[in-house]
């Protein structure tokens, strides 16, 4: 039952094939077996199985909510959920259990999902590869052999991905059919596109942020992890929308996402960006870049070149929106009202500095400091308006591209420049280096709050799995959805590891 669409499993509960109860065990058994990738922080069972309880009563009463209801699905440990710990990976959270559920949290409890636990992520979601996390690293469950796992020594086993990697590899190993991510700077996806899974970032505004625990709050989006397309497109249905709680939700009312059978892609422009082609593109991943092109043009598509010139610069221009937004965020951790606190009480300064320096990593320290930096007066004009001038101009590149150059519909775009690189490979360069590297396709997205999604394609040479992004203009998340589904069922991506309950990948 694990390898069934969400749609099908909502069949099948509607038609008594088995019981949520039934389903949410066998998830609850998956979340064990996988226990050695790490991607879970808490597992919420006796919740579960609560849930799922509930939804049985209510499908025999003929009264089911919607398509998610009594379908598991896992939350990354940076959205609040009332009466579950959520940690952020960090220390400083470790215990913080909030009164309050994030809104995409209670809008998926409302339709009736079964929450299976919490997911691992990178301290307060900085990274891009799920190994700076107080609760340890996250593997990736393709190249991973469970029953060989302490055999080949950590260092060779592949990342997972970040900072979401832990909602990744949920998805990818049946533990449940959809994850909540958190999407920055390509955090979403990024681990979708390492662990061969679905990864929809939508428009900055279509989905209420509220009870997602700040990184960037301007470029901050809550994400969508599934095997499908259909399925993502589910969960983006139930959990989109304005919410009074968060002013930067959008008041617009959208239709829902509706993908049919077949795409009709003659009239379609897609825009391949000659900036993406850049170095350290790897040739398999160019490779499936242009035979995925060609799929589309064969279908009936016009596919053309673009430029987004301004793209080399984004992430020096993230670099610095980030850290100066992260600075400001971080201020509220300041060992008096709620978290973590030092036991040092010889001055107010003392306590504030010996809290955050004994419960926040090196990576979270170093972003607050030069954000700090970057954000003195003699800096400001210098570093943080000039990247919002950046900001602006990246921006201003994907609207010439949907209004001008030919009028374009979509971008098709790498998602990584590379398969999963091994932990070793990923911990050679420092947080600041990799982020640069591996957020280099999706991150210009989030600058000008585009929507895109990651989908697989094939498999590399080392059967590793590589994806493909595409890109619409913003609140096109019907037509990209319906253009990555064409592309999905084109493909025909290898079955997933781990969707049997076996002891290796």
């Amino acid at each position: 039952m694990l390898k069934l669409t969400i749609k099908k499993v909502s069949q099948a509960l509607q038609d008594e094939v088995f019981s949520a109860t039934d389903l949410c065990r066998a998830c609850l058994r998956r979340a064990k077996l996988i226990e050695p990738l790490n991607p879970f922080v808490t597992v919420t069972e006796a919740k579960a199985l609560e849930q799922a309880k509930n939804a049985d009563l209510r499908y025999k009463e003929g009264s089911s909510k919607s398509s998610l209801d009594g379908v598991t699905v896992a939350v990354k440990d940076n959205f609040c959920t009332a009466g579950v710990t959520t940690t952020c990976g960090s220390r400083m959270l470790q215990d913080y259990v909030p009164p309050y559920n994030a809104t995409v949290v209670e809008r998926l409890e409302e339709a009736g999902a079964v929450l299976v636990g919490k997911t691992n992520l990178d301290e307060f979601a900085m990274g891009s590869g799920t190994v700076d996390s107080v609760h340890g690293p996250t593997y990736n469950v393709w190249g991973f052999s469970l029953s060989h796992s302490q055999g080949c020594g950590v260092s060779r086993h592949r990342i997972a991905g970040g900072s979401s990697g832990g909602s990744a590899v949920a998805v990818a190993t049946g533990a449940c059919f959809a994850a909540l991510g958190s999407d920055t700077g390509g955090s979403t996806r990024n681990p979708a596109a390492y662990c061969g899974v679905v990864g929809l970032k939508p428009t900055y505004g279509r989905v209420s942020r509220h009870g997602l625990i700040p990184l960037v709050n301007s470029m901050d989006v809550p994400g969508i992890l599934a095997r499908t397309v259909e399925d993502a497109a589910q969960v983006f249905n139930v959990i989109s929308g304005h919410d009074p709680k968060d002013s930067t939700t959008v008041t617009d009312s959208f239709p829902p996402v509706m993908l049919g059978e077949s795409v009709n892609l003659f009239g379609l422009t897609v825009g391949i960006p000659q900036e993406y082609h850049c170095p350290g593109l790897s040739p398999e991943v160019l490779q499936a870049w242009s035979d995925t092109a060609d799929l589309l043009e064969e279908a009936g598509a016009t596919v053309k070149q673009v430029s987004l010139p301004h793209t080399p610069l984004s992430i020096v221009c993230y670099s610095v929106l980030n850290q100066c937004e992260v600075a400001s965020n971080m201020a509220r951790y300041d060992g008096l009202q709620y978290g973590y606190r030092a036991d040092s009480y010889a001055s107010t300064e003392q306590l504030y500095a010996d809290t955050r320096s004994q419960a926040l990593g090196l990576v979270v320290r170093s972003r607050i400091l030069t954000g700090n930096y970057f954000l003195l007066n003699r800096n400001y004009e210098k570093y943080f308006e000039q990247a919002m001038r950046v900001r602006r101009l990246i921006s201003q590149d994907f609207m010439a591209v949907w209004e001008g150059q030919g009028g374009v519909d979509l971008l098709l775009t790498p998602t990584t420049l590379t398969t999963a690189p091994t932990v070793e490979q990923f911990t050679s360069l420092d947080n600041r280096e990799q982020c640069a590297t591996q957020d280099y396709c999706t991150q210009p997205t989030n600058m000008a709050g585009c929507p895109a999604v990651s989908i697989p394609v094939r498999l590399s040479q080392d059967r590793l799995p590589i994806s493909l992004q595409l890109i619409a203009p913003n609140f096109c998340e019907q037509l990209m959805l319906s253009v990555a589904h064409w592309i999905q069922t084109a493909v025909d991506f290898p079955q997933l590891p781990l969707l049997s309950d076996n002891n290796s990948s």
